[in-house]
């Protein structure tokens, strides 16, 4: 079966030296070897998102450390800050699990702004509250810099960030800004087969948590941090073992390429594909919240996108359709991960090459 290329937002391609990690012969989860392994990609993780709060590493996607994120951050009323579909997830996920919450759903291809979450939190209704970094379904990128000063006004306040689509791909300094649980997962900007997601959580989270009642059990942090601790880097349950190696090796290509010029890889695509697309089309967000790392770009051309794609496909190629609502009315090219400028290039001129640009 030809490979195609994947532009869409996870999952993203892999590198074949990590897809050769996932098969490294497996060992107990429960020896010395393990708890090596995940020490050293604890240090690791916490390198990247320059932080010195513990790490959790979960077999789940990240919607299932977002869960535990709101779950166990209430004590009270939580507030989600949502700009598309996967903002909403946060609402909904409280919902399923009896926390209560309210949701501040912003116009789409807006981003939030400092005094908007501001307004909520001074009513001192929420100890909890969540915010999506880069929104796929949108393309929207919050300004965490600007939202960052209005959390510390509000230290009562525990700061969930979904980072699922920009960690590794941007610089998110996690303890400068002040996040106090930053949920991530492998298939995104990290590169990795989908199935590993991580999460780090501040001491004043951990205390938080204390306090709530019913935390679960799959996704309670507490246990899961008090397991880390007590039995030196292990859990409670089996972990994606395989994607622990993978993870090992792809951390290591990482600081190869060193993380500024990751970062600035990452722009750089970005702003090609921008560029292209207000050359083109028209970009769906309003210009100062377009992410870094996924592109969403109005069909002002009136394309059959899924034509489009069918096209690519021929060329072993695949970019995304728009999201829900935004089906046909937008589509999205993701430039995260390890794709490169080349990679890019390549779709843009299939692109242009297929619709007669």
């Amino acid at each position: 079966m030809p490979h195609k290329k994947l532009f869409i937002p996870g999952p993203t391609e892999v590198h074949p030296d990590v897809l050769k990690a996932l098969s490294t012969p497996m060992i107990g989860h429960r020896g010395s070897e393990y708890s090596e392994l995940q020490k050293r990609l604890t240090e690791k993780i916490q390198a990247l998102a320059y932080t010195k709060n513990p790490v959790i590493f979960s077999a789940s996607s990240g919607t299932g450390l977002m869960e535990g994120a709101i779950r166990c951050s209430t004590a009270k009323r939580a507030i989600v800050f949502s700009v598309g579909t996967f903002g909403n997830r946060w609402k909904e996920l409280a919902d399923g699990n009896g926390v209560p919450a309210d949701k501040h759903e912003a116009e789409w291809g807006t981003g939030l702004t400092p005094e908007v979450i501001d307004g909520y939190l001074a009513a001192g209704k929420y100890d909890c509250a969540t915010v999506t970094h880069s929104e796929t379904s949108t393309g929207v990128m919050n300004d965490l810099e600007a939202l960052a000063p209005v959390f510390r006004k509000h230290p009562e306040v525990v700061w969930c960030v979904d980072c699922v689509s920009s960690f590794a791909g941007v610089k998110i300094e996690v303890d400068r800004l002040g996040i106090d649980i930053m949920v991530t997962s492998s298939q995104k900007c990290l590169a990795l087969p989908p199935g590993l997601s991580l999460c780090t959580v501040s001491p004043k989270a951990e205390e938080r948590a204390k306090g709530v009642k019913n935390r679960g059990f799959y996704f309670d942090l507490v246990n899961l941090l008090n397991f880390i601790r007590e039995k030196n880097f292990q859990y409670p349950s089996t972990m994606t073992i395989p994607h622990l190696f993978a993870l090992d090796v792809q951390m290591e290509r990482i600081a190869k390429e060193g993380v500024d010029n990751r970062f600035r890889r990452h722009r750089e695509m970005a702003s090609r594909v921008q560029s292209w697309a207000k050359r083109h089309f028209a970009l769906y967000p309003a210009e100062q919240w377009a992410s870094t790392t996924v592109s969403c770009i109005r069909n002002t051309r009136g394309i059959s996108v899924a034509d489009l794609n069918k096209e690519l496909g021929k060329r072993n190629l695949n970019l995304s359709n728009g999201y829900g609502k935004l089906k046909e009315q937008t589509f999205r090219i993701a430039h995260m991960g390890d794709l490169q400028m080349s990679d890019i290039d390549e779709l843009l001129a299939a692109v242009e090459d297929i619709l007669k640009l």
